[in-house]
């Protein structure tokens, strides 16, 4: 039979990833691994090689390691931790922000961490080279901005703004807090929800060689470098956390600025003069050496949203995964785990769908398990920044609670058991498709 006649078999169904941050990249190692079949859709020329500090927690490590085996060890060689010897589990040191950063009130820096929790840190761009290799040229297609997603018999179809269609089983929204995956999913329904809301802060950000962070910040009361291990200080009116990242090289400073009114200006990033950044956080009367820092910052104000509520996470053969389902505030240093998270159970439900009629039933038990804990994740990160600008009812500024609080409200978060996860969602997804249950080949890594 000559190859003309030989039939082409095609796969039983398509996934199409829309965006390469860090959830839509897990989530592309997760599906090769399993041989699930995807086209991952980027609407930047290249994967991203721009980006700040981002930490990982133990359930974070945990997940990508189940994704991607292997991934520990490459983390832990671009990963920073804290300088300090005896610190490696010290999450952050709580200080002020005020002049002194409260040393003149005979407050220490006071540490919070767990036996469970390593203190490490990444520059993103390190990250995303870990979460890039590997993933075939063929199956990645760059310069492709989405302009709108609907439904049909056959799956997706996704309209690009450069005017090609493509057609896949279904989709996966990864991108991001502005993507439109957001409103394809959620439009229909709740509209209320598409539109992330501003949370009351603005940010600058600078990243900092930690030489000239060592010599400006010095020393604290026991002797040991301010720079050189990651900080946390609060105030009513501005919050700076610090830490180490390019393998102890540098400095990654987000200093927040708390904004009661209304985010008016029509993007989320807003440029000012050097000179108004300045006056901005100094006059608030924030530390002089941490207003020194911002030599380094660009000045912009970046405007910080989340989504508080989402209703659903999928619709039909459209999902959302990451960011644009779960975007949070950073005070709890989650979001990027919450990706990891869930692309770790997305691939180990698409990798059990034989037939493009199951993907239905893979998202919606997606939903069940991940859509609680996630958004858990937002309200509680909420709470965090409350509680580190002296908003927490029955806590304000007292930095004993505060301290207090911090060194618990961690562990439902770390400690999560994500087999359980897994088990329970391939359980689910075969009761939910009548397949035959077979507990032995449940995943239990």
């Amino acid at each position: 039979m000559s190859d003309q006649c030989v039939p082409e078999v095609a796969p039983p169904f398509t996934v199409a990833i829309v965006g390469a941050g860090i959830g839509g990249l897990a989530l592309t190692q997760g599906l090769r691994r399993h041989d699930v079949p995807f086209t991952l859709y980027e609407a930047a020329p290249s994967f991203s090689t721009v980006g700040a500090g981002v930490g990982l927690g133990p359930n974070a490590i945990r997940a990508m390691e189940m994704i991607q085996p292997g991934f520990t060890e490459l983390y832990e060689s671009i990963s920073s931790g804290n300088v300090t010897p005896g610190k490696d589990h010290v999450m952050m040191d709580a200080m002020l922000v005020e002049e002194g950063l409260g040393e003149k009130r005979g407050l220490r820096p006071m540490s919070y961490g767990a036996p469970c929790y390593d203190r490490t840190s990444a520059h993103r761009k390190d990250l995303l080279d870990i979460l890039t290799a590997g993933i075939p040229e063929e199956s990645v297609r760059f310069n492709k901005r989405v302009k709108s997603l609907s439904q049909n018999e056959r799956g997706v179809a996704i309209v690009f703004e450069d005017g090609e269609i493509v057609q896949a089983s279904c989709a996966i929204g990864s991108d991001g807090i502005k993507g439109v995956t957001r409103g394809a999913v959620l439009g229909g329904r709740w509209p209320e929800y598409v539109e992330a809301e501003y949370t009351g802060k603005y940010v600058y950000r600078s990243i900092i060689p930690m030489r000239d962070a060592m010599r400006i910040l010095g020393n604290d009361v026991d002797g040991n470098n301010i720079a050189g291990d990651a900080k946390m200080f609060m105030g009513d009116k501005s919050i700076v956390t610090m830490f180490p990242i390019s393998k102890g090289t540098r400095s990654n400073m987000v200093c927040f600025r708390l904004d009661d009114g209304l985010w008016t200006h029509p993007e989320w990033t807003k440029p000012v003069a050097r000179e108004e950044m300045i006056r901005d956080i100094a006059n608030l009367g924030v530390d002089k050496r941490l207003v020194k820092l911002l030599d380094w910052a660009n000045p912009l104000q970046w405007a910080l949203f989340h989504h508080l509520i989402t209703p659903t996470y999928f619709d039909r053969r459209l999902c959302l995964l990451g960011d644009s389902a779960h975007a949070t505030l950073p005070h709890q240093a989650s979001g990027a785990g919450q990706c990891i998270e869930d692309a770790l159970i997305m691939s180990r439900l698409l990798a059990l769908v034989k037939h493009e009629s199951q993907i239905q039933a893979a998202f919606s038990v997606f939903d069940g398990i991940r859509r609680p804990r996630a958004q858990r994740v937002v309200q509680t990160s909420q709470e965090a920044g409350d509680l580190c600008a002296f908003r927490a009812p029955g806590i304000g500024s007292n930095m004993n609670k505060i301290v207090e609080n911090q060194a618990q409200r961690y562990f439902w978060i770390w400690l999560h058991d994500l087999n359980e996860d897994v088990r329970k969602a391939e359980l689910e997804f075969k009761v939910m498709t009548r397949r035959p249950i077979d507990t032995a080949s449940l995943h239990h890594e």
